[in-house]
């Protein structure tokens, strides 16, 4: 019979810890919802996490899958572990489904499609609600995905919850991100307009078997070559796969561990340093929200009724943080 959580705010029991460090992963699993709580508990988690990631120099490959929804992120994240399996790799997967902007609940349905890869004690996977953040990922996020990385999982693999027009954030949480595209629905040319292309540094065109799948990739190129580079600009390579087929699989993956050689140890530590930043902004927006919705009071009444000007309720409210 397994131990209950600590109470809520306590800090973890020192088993807990050292059964982290092990590599348990129920300890894991234990420290995520602590993590994902944002309890005070977690914290001396999260430090031992941090602590051996950068004693590792940040072995871990974390990689953001985004992509329009339909577009099979969740089948190619499947096919992904199944194959990086077969390579004696370890994978952890940290999957974000949309909250309901009325209940606040998710489906968290991604363990669901995942469900053959329970059994492998090489194999993590955890959905996370993405509690209404703009960007498609939650405050507690990153959290989560350093505990992840600290585990010791060979690739950490963060799966969003969709492209929109504020879906960048996954490119500011990862070290790689893959962009999911399908041929059907002009799904190359609406990747241009929102400027998701801009974040890739991998492109699947998924579903390759489906009509237009070469137009797509030759839509893809052309918007590629209309942007300003140069020889050391890092042009995000173009692999067709069938995810539920797990072919192109092995491309795919050859190709996120070109992109991380050629950004090498300097370019991943700018990036993990732009991915603190992003942590740390993060928490601090939740947090000015959190005081907002406390000591809001009467102000959103009067501002609507033309007592205040929105920028003085805001001036108020920070006033008071």
């Amino acid at each position: 019979m397994t131990a209950p959580l600590p109470p809520a705010g306590s800090p973890p029991p020192t088993d807990l810890l050292a059964r982290y460090r092990a590599g348990d992963l129920r300890a894991l699993a234990r420290a995520v919802t602590l993590a994902e709580a944002g309890l005070p508990g977690a914290r001396p988690l999260l430090r031992a996490a941090r602590e051996r990631t950068a004693r590792q120099g940040g072995r871990a490959v974390v990689l953001g899958v985004t992509g329009s929804p339909g577009s099979g992120k969740s089948t190619l994240t499947d096919a992904l572990i199944a194959t990086l399996r077969a390579r004696g790799q370890r994978v952890a997967v940290l999957a974000v489904d949309p909250s309901s902007p009325y209940s606040g609940g998710a489906i968290l349905g991604d363990r669901i499609r995942m469900l053959r890869h329970h059994a492998d004690a090489g194999v993590f996977v955890r959905s996370l609600a993405s509690r209404g953040a703009l960007g498609g990922l939650s405050a507690r996020t990153m959290s989560v995905l350093s505990l992840l990385e600290g585990a010791g999982f060979d690739w950490v693999i963060l799966e969003t919850v969709g492209v929109g027009q504020s879906e960048v954030d996954v490119a500011a949480a990862c070290d790689h991100t893959l962009l999911v595209l399908t041929p059907a629905g002009g799904d190359g040319v609406q990747a241009f307009k929102a400027g998701i292309m801009e974040i890739a540094d991998v492109i699947a065109v998924n579903k390759a078997d489906l009509p237009g799948a070469a137009r797509t990739v030759r839509e893809l190129m052309a918007a590629q070559g209309l942007g300003a580079h140069d020889e050391h600009t890092w042009m995000a390579p173009i692999r067709q796969t069938i995810a539920s087929k797990a072919d192109g699989l092995d491309a795919l993956i050859d190709a996120v561990e070109a992109h991380r050689a050629h950004l090498g140890e300097s370019g991943l530590l700018a990036r993990r340093e732009a991915r603190a930043e992003f942590e740390v902004r993060s928490l601090v927006q939740e947090r000015l929200l959190r005081l907002a919705r406390e000591r809001s009071g009467d102000l959103y009444a009067r501002v609507a009724r033309g007592e205040l000007s929105a920028d003085e309720a805001a001036d108020t409210l920070l006033e008071q943080a």
